[in-house]
């Protein structure tokens, strides 16, 4: 049986679907049905027989899965899975691939089960066909939470495979070429999703076709009137223009000829979408926009490159500044090629794109011309296998976004930043190019390197010279950054980074301290409000069967999944220590403990780390980190009577007795009010707040910095009045001191200061 007569036989149950709306279905209709499926066998010549009958048998069973099931054209359903299809063996990819294409929607509109095609047609067919499944069955709270999770399914399942997110594309563009029918509001919003992920992932694996395609097409339906006005624009300058390109093309074709360089040249034109991105970023009109056509070169051999870019240059005048070697610095897609603008004999702009054939499957098919080259020449293959493992270096970073970001909203706004099409070239100290995107800092080029180096950075240097980390990065800097054992990520960072690798180690390292911070302070209050009742906090060891039972059953009250995550909860103010004690003394008690009075008495008088050191609460020494916060109402520093806040989800605040905020918390919460002291010996200085009233006049500022200077405080922030007053200004300053003995030498020192009229520490 030959392969058209085999595809009508199995597009009898679409005929059967189209009966189901029209009892005598047209010869043409039965006709087109069956084309549509010859035509894909038409493009499986690159298959074996074996794979091709598999592929066949996909098609039958998407067929009779997807029985009933019209597009919203009316056309029977399976037109759509043989288009995708199509578009797949249009990249050579695999069986496996384009039967996964055949039955991307089994699973998800006819009620296909993983299962079911495991046992068909193997786990990676099965595999892919469930990375392109939507999570449209579960319940979200919201329609963006679900996006956002089928997003990053997907997006995760294209890691471990890329052929998943090569179907996704084709799926996606079928849809935005037939989505004419679509409601208006439906099609604007899937092509502001098209926009905003997917055209930008197609640009970002080189898919560079899909990616202009799936640009048009969403401008199209995103902004109709802009885009036809632009397109007869357009349309107008191609014939306005006409005589200047033929002359261009044949001056170039001439001036090969004579230097006897084989060149293929051809007419390369803007898209619409293109020009419409360029007007809005230069705020210029259409008539100012001049490079809308260009010409593409496609030599036999790398060398060749070069010598048509210096013909070139003796033919027109280049526009300096204008020329770009993608040949030496590929692009992070893996793109390939030179650049250079030149000056027609009209006087207008002319751009020229230099490539080998190799190259130009690349920037043409990105990440798929693995496929398309698989079996082609040592020169095209090692150019596919370069689009191909610098594709798979950003694939695999989702996989370490991932590992550290268990949000989805959070996981896909990584994802939205590192889809960036614009980069910046820079080296390493050992001259290594790394590529990193349009605004990138030297901290972001510090987590490019390793994660620890960026954890662990201090300084960098740029060209040899010292810089902020927040320093913008341009293409040829020189970055070597300076990292200290002890240096931890700081907060601030996530204000200048650029890439999402960088956003997500930041984040990652900030909840894993803040997450061990609260269990350390959780355990501290727990065995606290423990000691009360006359017990000691049961052990945690292992081996302990006693004990982890009792830890089990305790966790199972609380609602918490583990020991670490209840006393987390514990720590950040979730649940109150007293009421988890006493559940746990109860326990306890069931088990045969009993209070024990030494054990109170040290609750009354001690700690139980040191029975000779007196400590009732717990003990502020400025290393808590955040889990333990001063508040900034009062700024407490050591000296200050003081008691501690547990807040809901906030962790422990700190407050001065004579607050009148924490008295009002007091007042509202009792309960959650727990004691707490100043260490012997504070570790650092810490911040209070310092309101003076100074005599206008020139060097004020210079004399309160001096004087402060000279009592060995420093001053962390200062603000104005912003109406001072002619003869009197009134200033607040932020100032580190050790201590309320430190802080009244400072007073003093001030209210020494001839400006200085009146100086005091500023209470809420």
């Amino acid at each position: 049986m030959g392969i058209r007569s085999f595809a009508a036989e199995l597009l009898l149950p679409s005929v059967l679907q189209a009966k189901s709306r029209n009892p005598t279905p047209t010869p043409s209709e039965q006709a087109s049905a069956a084309v549509s499926f010859a035509a894909l066998a038409d493009k499986l010549d690159y298959l074996g027989k074996a794979d091709v009958k598999l592929v066949r048998e996909a098609f039958k069973f998407a067929d009779e899965a997807h029985l009933g099931q019209f597009r919203a054209s009316g056309e029977p359903y399976i037109t759509h899975p043989l288009a995708v299809a199509g578009l797949v063996a249009d990249w050579h990819l695999d069986a496996q691939a384009v039967m996964a294409a055949l039955m991307h929607d089994a699973m998800e509109d006819c009620g296909v089960t993983k299962v079911e095609l495991i046992q068909r047609f193997g786990a990676p067919t099965a595999e892919m066909v469930d990375g392109l499944t939507k999570l449209d069955k579960l319940q979200f709270s919201t329609r963006e939470e679900g996006q956002a999770e089928s997003f990053r399914k997907m997006l995760l399942a294209m890691a471990r495979d890329v052929r998943i997110i090569l179907i996704k594309l084709a799926d996606r563009l079928h849809n935005m070429r037939t989505m004419t029918a679509m409601a208006a509001n439906k099609r604007s919003r899937i092509a502001r999703e098209t926009l905003d992920i997917y055209a930008p992932i197609a640009h970002r694996l080189g898919l560079n076709m899909i990616y202009r395609e799936l640009q048009e097409l969403s401008f199209q339906h995103l902004y109709p009137w802009r885009h036809a006005a632009l397109a007869k624009a357009v349309q107008r300058a191609r014939g306005y223009r006409r005589d200047i390109v033929e002359r261009v093309r044949e001056d170039v074709n001439k001036a090969f000829a004579s230097h006897k360089i084989k060149v293929a040249v051809s007419g390369r034109e803007k898209t619409v979408y293109s020009v419409y991105r360029k007007m809005r970023q230069k705020h210029a009109g259409f008539a100012q926009v001049t490079d809308i056509f260009g010409f593409r070169v496609v030599v036999p051999q790398l060398m060749d490159c070069y010598l048509a870019l210096g013909t070139l240059h003796q033919l027109y005048k280049p526009v300096p500044g204008r020329f770009k070697d993608y040949i030496a610095i590929p692009k992070a897609n893996g793109y390939q090629s030179l650049h250079t603008t030149l000056v027609s004999p009209l006087g207008t702009a002319v751009e020229f794109q230099i490539r080998t054939e190799p190259m130009h499957a690349v920037a043409e098919s990105g990440i798929a011309a693995h496929w398309l080259y698989k079996n082609e020449t040592k020169s095209g293959g090692s150019a596919a296998s370069e689009a191909q493992r610098l594709g798979s270096m950003w694939l695999k970073s989702l996989l370490e976004i991932q590992d550290e970001t268990r949000d989805a909203a959070e996981f896909l706004e990584h994802v939205k930043i590192d889809l960036v099409p614009e980069a910046v070239y820079v080296f390493t100290p050992m001259s290594k190019i790394l590529a990193l995107p349009r605004g990138a800092t030297a901290v972001d080029f510090a987590y490019a390197i390793h994660s620890d180096v960026g954890d662990h950075c201090v300084a960098a240097r740029l060209n040899g010279e010292s810089v902020a980390l927040r320093t913008e990065l341009k293409s040829g800097d020189v970055v070597e950054i300076v990292t200290a054992p002890g240096a931890r990520p700081n907060p601030g960072w996530l204000n200048f980074v650029r890439t999402g690798r960088a956003r997500s180690k930041i984040r990652h390292f900030l909840k894993t301290m803040e997450h061990e911070e609260s269990r350390g302070l959780g355990e501290k209050l727990l065995a606290q409000a423990l000691r009360a009742e006359g017990l000691l906090l049961p052990s945690a060891e292992l081996d302990d069967a006693q004990a982890q039972a009792l830890w089990q059953q305790l966790t199972r009250w609380s609602g918490s999944r583990s020991r670490t995550d209840l006393l987390v909860d514990i720590g950040l103010g979730r649940k109150i220590a007293t009421i988890v004690a006493k559940r746990l003394a109860l326990m306890m008690a069931e088990r045969g403990s009993r209070p024990d009075a030494v054990t109170l008495t040290l609750n009354r008088f001690g700690g139980a780390d040191d029975v000779a050191m007196p400590m009732p609460g717990i003990v502020i020494d400025g290393t808590e980190g955040a889990s333990v916060q001063l508040a900034t109402c009062c700024r407490p520093i050591p000296g200050d009577e003081i008691r501690g806040y547990l807040g809901r989800g906030e962790g422990l605040l700190v407050h001065t007795a004579e607050c009148s905020v924490g008295r009002r918390l007091a007042d509202r919460d009792p309960e959650r009010w727990i004691a707490v002291e100043w260490a012997e010996q504070p570790t650092r200085n810490f911040e209070t707040s310092v309101k003076l009233l100074v005599k206008s006049g020139k060097g004020a500022l210079a004399q309160l910095a001096a004087a402060v200077s000279r009592a060995e405080a420093d001053i962390s922030h200062i603000e104005m009045d912003n109406e001072p007053q002619d003869d009197a200004t009134e200033l607040r300053l932020l100032l580190a001191v050790r201590d309320r003995q430190h802080l009244a030498d400072v007073l003093r020192a001030l209210k020494r200061s001839p400006p200085v009229l009146r100086a005091n520490r500023q209470k809420p």
